[in-house]
This record gives C-alpha cells, sequence and structure tokens, in this order.
C-alpha cells in the first residue's frame, strides 16, 4: 500500500542579493513511516560560478549538521531530541542563511529509499550523470 511522502530540495544561495541558487540536496519524509533522510552533492565548480569567493567548507559543515538532523546522529543536537516529523519541519522553515529550501511537495511511495534515489539523480545531480 503506498504511503503519503513530502520532499524537499536543499538548495546553496551564494549571494543572497543575486538571488541565484543551486540544488544541493533533497529531503524526503514519509510520517506513516517515520523515515526522513537526505541525500547531497555539491557540484563545486558550477557553485564557484556563481561565486568565487563562497567557503566551501561551511556549506560542506551546514549540509552536515542538516543532513545529521535527518539521521539523528549526535553531531546535529538538540534537533535529534525531537520527532522525525518535527525535525522536517524545522529543516523545510524558511531561512535566510547560504542553505535554503524549496517549498515541500508530496507524492505516494512504496519504497521511500527508491524515491528518494530518484528525486536526487532528477533534481539535485548533473544532467550528465
Amino acid at each position: 500500500m503506498p504511503h503519503v511522502f513530502e520532499y524537499a530540495l536543499l538548495r546553496a544561495v551564494p549571494r543572497q542579493d543575486r538571488g541565484e541558487a543551486m540544488n544541493v540536496g533533497v529531503l524526503l519524509y514519509c510520517a506513516p513511516l517515520d523515515y526522513l533522510r537526505c541525500r547531497t552533492h555539491v557540484d563545486k565548480e558550477r557553485l564557484l560560478a556563481l561565486d568565487a569567493s563562497l567557503d566551501l567548507s561551511v556549506l560542506a559543515d551546514t549540509l552536515g549538521l542538516l543532513c545529521g538532523a535527518c539521521d539523528g546522529s549526535a553531531n546535529a543536537a538538540p534537533v535529534t531530541g525531537i520527532s522525525v516529523g518535527q525535525r522536517f519541519r524545522w529543516l523545510t522553515a524558511p531561512r535566510s542563511t547560504l542553505v535554503q529550501t524549496s517549498p515541500t511537495h508530496t507524492g505516494l511511495t512504496t519504497d521511500p529509499d527508491a524515491d528518494l534515489d530518484r528525486l536526487f539523480r532528477r533534481l539535485v545531480l548533473p544532467l550528465d550523470s
């Protein structure tokens, strides 16, 4: 039986004033399965074309913390102490930082891992991958 899932893209926004963004990850949440996962990929060359002064280590640290909030790893505390659904809502809350999320979208799944992989390949990885 399919379950409803929600997903949002993680976007790197190197310069707020220019409004340019690049998809660098995807979050997928399925409440009935208590599932929350994140996958990321940073195309450094393309991102540095938007802003050559971008600190890639700050981006990597931020993405690591956001993904840690998904899987509940200790490096993302105190967010890991709340429910999976609350974490997804916290992760997708609007913010004006280097990493922002898209609006959430929904779908149906019988295999959230496969859907996360499909969305990641389609929406995050470069087209030639």
